[in-house]
């Protein structure tokens, strides 16, 4: 059971618990491949590491010969899944919805074989349903039973509101499972309700019910909340290596096992070994092993080398003779020649980030010009070629 093991390994939750050996057994007895769902509403272009810990426990399954669907939310996603959410989630439009979904299918690539995929997108049911037919789908559904939800109970708790379309996402995402008739619904441990809701669906409509099978939700390089783009927490699976190699760099210590676990793909035994290294070794030494690693699965390893190296120059040494600064054309800057402060210039520098945010690091000492503290915010800067500015540990530019 070589195989059962492997794909048991990281999973949070199982459901029902004896759920995938019975599952495996039905693929036997019926000399099929089991249909595995994974759906996703395109609400933002860009994939990162928490994505790809479903992903790659998908590719596992893919790898053994089953039929992985990947299913677009199209339709849901012009609702807005409230998971996780304290407010209703701004819908999209149909545009933005296909622009997006174009960019994720295309990222999948770096992890599933998208050519032996099934991909669907739910607009093509749900987009033609009745109005007779969605009445009789809501009819299967209790409001007690939508009230399990935690962020739907909190939300009515508190006397957050909670628009109808809100309810009504959950069943849909679960008359996805009927449409499709997936035997395994796969996402994060916060999709366990909406997974669960598929199981009821398919047993309302005299199915077998699907099992559910949730990941673990990988927290963000802030160490605290799970990676979202929303929270600026994210390492992407696009972003450039010496990018993905720096931002590794950055998680907390404290992070390091719940990366060797989900985030790289060393084997059990070597996972193990890390894990053992961790009590002994400087952190900063496995987190380098750990950066080399995903960047390795998303580039090449050659890439995975070289960002190594960039990173050792650029933020390990003491002196700025190796560093790498970015060069910024001061005619690109969108400020007024007259009256530059310190603040502005640091601001057009870094427009990632709130302006707040740059005050706050140069008032912390995060920022140098020429190799100089400045902690004065509105200090009058002079815009000359040449100038060096770092912003904060990984920032360096220089105006030309």
């Amino acid at each position: 059971m070589k195989d059962l093991k492997s794909l048991k390994e990281n999973v949070a939750i199982f459901l029902p618990e004896n759920g995938l050996e019975e599952k495996l057994k039905l693929t036997k007895k019926e000399n099929r491949p089991l249909r595995i769902k994974l759906g996703f509403d395109p609400t933002a272009p860009d994939l990162h590491l928490g994505h790809a810990v479903v992903l790659k426990k998908l590719k596992e399954f893919q790898d053994l010969g089953h039929q992985i669907v990947i299913l677009v939310g199209s339709f849901t996603a012009q609702i807005g899944d409230p998971t996780g959410k304290n407010k209703s989630r701004q819908p999209l439009n149909a545009d933005q919805v296909q622009k997006n979904a174009e960019t994720y299918i295309n990222q999948l690539s770096k992890i599933i074989d998208i050519e032996k995929a099934e991909i669907v997108f739910n607009s093509d049911w749900l987009d033609k349903l009745a109005f007779s037919e969605v009445i009789q789908l809501l009819s299967k559904v209790t409001v007690a039973q939508l009230m399990h939800r935690n962020d739907f109970n909190k939300r009515f708790t508190e006397n957050t509101p909670i628009a109808m379309h809100e309810l009504v996402y959950p069943i849909l995402q679960a008359y996805d499972s009927v449409k499709i008739n997936a035997d395994i619904e796969m996402g994060g441990t916060d999709q366990l309700f909406n997974c669960t809701m598929g199981r009821q669906l398919q047993e309302t409509n005299g199915e077998t019910a699907q099992i559910v099978l949730c990941m673990p939700l990988l927290r963000g390089t802030d160490g605290k909340e799970k990676m979202s783009k929303s929270l600026n927490n994210i390492i992407g699976l696009t972003d450039e290596p010496n990018e993905m190699f720096g931002k590794t760099m950055s998680i907390p210590d404290d992070l390091l096992e719940e990366y060797i676990a989900l985030a790289t793909d060393f084997s059990i035994e070597e996972k193990s070994s890390l894990n053992d290294r961790l009590k002994m070794d400087n952190p900063m030494l496995i987190k380098k092993l750990v950066a080399k690693n995903i960047i390795t699965q998303y580039h090449s390893e050659i890439e995975a080398e070289y960002a190594e190296e960039f990173f050792n120059n650029q933020f390990q040494k003491r002196n700025d003779e190796n560093r790498v600064f970015e060069t910024v054309k001061i005619d690109s800057l969108n400020i007024d020649n007259d009256n530059i402060t310190l603040l502005d210039i640091c601001h057009q520098l870094k427009k990632d980030i709130s302006k707040t945010a740059v005050r706050r690091l140069i008032e912390s000492g995060a920022v140098q010009i020429n190799g100089e503290k400045n902690i004065d915010p509105l200090s009058d800067f002079i815009l000359d070629s040449g100038i060096k500015v770092k912003i904060g540990k990984r920032d360096f530019f220089e105006l030309n």
